[in-house]
């Protein structure tokens, strides 16, 4: 896509994820996998590859009901075809929603 970041900050990754900056680096220091780059002052930027983990994460946390960190590690690492589907599904049903909510704004 023409136009699109590379990188993106602390705070449009918490809207983007929904994600509090809290919960990020928290899990930042429990997940190899989420290494956001830093710049000399120490303010993160994501990839959109980082924000795809942390929605992950975050649906194995709220979705599977998966809370403990070692189970939450387990699970990203099986990879499981049950987890990514119900994850993609997701994704798909959180877009018509605010497809939805805008053109419900272009109504009134």
């Amino acid at each position: 896509m023409e136009g699109e970041k590379i990188y993106y900050s602390l705070r449009e990754t918490e809207i983007e994820t929904g994600v509090p900056a809290s919960t990020l680096r928290y899990w930042e220091k429990q997940f190899e996998q989420l290494a956001p780059r830093k710049d000399g002052h120490g303010n993160r930027y994501y990839t959109r590859e980082d924000q795809e983990l942390i929605k992950r994460i975050r649906f194995i946390r709220d979705e599977l009901k998966i809370t403990r960190i070692e189970a939450i590690r387990k699970e990203l690492s099986s990879n499981t075809k049950r987890s990514d589907e119900r994850q993609a599904a997701l994704d798909i049903l959180l877009r018509v929603r605010d497809e939805l909510c805008e053109i419900r704004k272009m109504i009134k």
